[in-house]
């Protein structure tokens, strides 16, 4: 499995899933179509599947589009089944999702969205978290409540730590503040500051990141209950 990084709108990641062998692939969260097809042109590359975390426009812009364009189909949660564009396959909470040399586990992680969902391919150990968790940050509550996003945190938590997360925006340096500012003394997101701002120098995603780097140095990973959580995330929405 191999995947690229295309970046959409202002801020946005989307990603696509390409199974060298077969050169099917997978696009998740396309903001908007002209970047994924400016990729794919001259590729042999087929675009089958559009995997969407949650209905937000700025993860589902391109889904008409690309549909149209690739007759690919559209996947996301059942309970998402009348705000997400185009949609064919309905997600439930802990299902497999298996097409051709693709297998995911589907995570129901309600916080962001009433409807949001994670994709883990287990196998490979990597997972499409959306706009859940951030690399050092955590999505706001448009919809959900704190104990839905800190039960959604909770679930992501539990993967082997070696997992790789890729999230919905490149939120990473901006996060890394929020971090500092309640976390001062951790050497370990110091470390991850300095490799953050490499990266965006040099014009490269900082994505992907590690849950074990989340696990030691994203303050809202590290909250250890409920109302700890939701302090924390009042005080992000205001900082």
């Amino acid at each position: 499995m191999k995947i690229e990084i295309i970046k959409c709108l202002q801020d946005n990641f989307t990603y696509l899933i390409i199974d060298k062998k077969t050169q099917i692939a997978c696009v998740v969260d396309p903001s908007e179509a002209a970047p994924i097809i400016k990729f794919l042109q001259n590729k042999k590359i087929n675009l089958k599947y559009i995997l969407n975390t949650h209905h937000h426009h700025d993860h589902v812009g391109g889904n008409i589009e690309l549909k149209k364009k690739y007759d690919c189909s559209v996947i996301g949660f059942k309970g998402d089944k009348d705000r997400i564009p185009e949609i064919d396959i309905l997600l439930e909470d802990n299902q497999i999702w298996k097409k051709d040399n693709f297998e995911a586990k589907i995570y129901h992680i309600p916080g962001h969205t009433t409807g949001h969902i994670a994709f883990h391919f287990f196998k490979e150990k990597k997972i499409f978290t959306g706009d859940t968790l951030f690399s050092l940050g955590c999505g706001r509550l448009f919809e959900g409540t704190y104990e839905q996003m800190f039960n959604s945190l909770k679930k992501i938590k539990q993967l082997p730590k070696d997992t790789e997360i890729y999230c919905g925006h490149e939120y990473t340096l901006q996060n890394s503040n929020f971090c500092q500012a309640n976390d001062p003394e951790n050497l370990k997101l110091k470390e991850k500051i300095v490799r953050i701002k490499d990266h965006l120098k040099k014009n490269l995603p900082t994505i992907p990141t590690i849950l074990e780097d989340e696990l030691e140095c994203n303050i809202f990973l590290k909250a250890k209950d409920l109302k700890t959580f939701s302090k924390l995330r009042d005080l992000k929405d205001n900082f």
